[in-house]
């Protein structure tokens, strides 16, 4: 058996939300929906990681676990490898996204169940696409695996290149994959991951997993049916209903 850290980045100072940790969705802070939803997911330990007193002093508040962590990180990956360092004693860590304030528990231990496979470096979700408002969007990364549910490439443009199909018939034409922004990584792979230098791909696509693709890492990933309702602006809040 395997001991697992899900730890949820949660910073104040989003550009296009600030404080969005703290804004209220039905009576509850997005992180204490979030932090709830994480400890149904049969995780050893959850952590909240953050730079900001006032995220952690509303995780002590409801009761929550939280890490401090240094301002300067560029992204959740690497805030996570931090925490690691101060919590060694944990085998596998799930990088769950602080924004979803009703992630299915069942996403968290999809991720998670990759690790039983002890070949596994890296783990992720993704979703099949049906219609061209997702496939064409280019906030959407789309990702292309192997035969072993390996990730091969992601992209913002749909891949693969459909060449006997007109555009507007690609989703029904072949089968499409969109990212599930949600990660595992084996703690001694996230150690190593954090001390490479951006790529060219990644630097190109602005998706940071192409760094880690184009070292030589493998992303296992699993499919998943449940869709996901990420809070990234103040209107995003107009999706939720109670």
């Amino acid at each position: 058996m395997f001991k697992t850290l899900g730890i949820i980045p949660a910073r104040f100072a989003s550009t296009r939300f600030p404080g969005k940790p703290l804004v209220d969705i039905g009576g509850k802070t997005m992180i204490q929906r979030v932090y709830e939803q994480a400890l149904k997911a049969d995780l050893d330990k959850v952590v909240v990681a953050t730079d900001d007193e006032r995220i952690a002093a509303e995780v002590k508040r409801f009761g929550g676990d939280f890490v401090m962590t240094n301002a300067n990180h560029q992204s959740g990956t690497d805030r996570c490898a931090e925490v690691v360092q101060q919590l060694p004693e944990f085998d596998v860590v799930i990088n769950i996204q602080g924004d979803e304030p009703f992630i299915d528990p069942t996403q968290i231990y999809l991720v998670s169940s990759c690790f039983n496979d002890k070949t596994v470096e890296l783990a992720t979700l993704i979703k099949e696409i049906h219609d061209d408002n997702e496939l064409f969007n280019p906030n959407i990364p789309k990702v292309v695996v192997n035969a072993n549910q390996q990730a091969i490439y992601f992209s913002r443009h749909p891949i693969p290149f459909i060449r006997s199909a007109e555009k507007e018939n690609w989703a029904t034409t072949h089968q499409f994959y969109k990212h599930i922004g949600i990660y595992g990584y084996k703690t001694s792979t996230l150690l190593q991951i954090t001390k490479l230098a951006p790529s060219s791909l990644e630097l190109a696509e602005s998706l940071e997993q192409l760094r880690w693709l184009e070292n030589g890492y493998q992303i296992k990933t699993k499919i998943t049916n449940i869709e996901t309702i990420a809070i990234d602006t103040p209107e995003d809040l107009q999706k939720i209903n109670f």
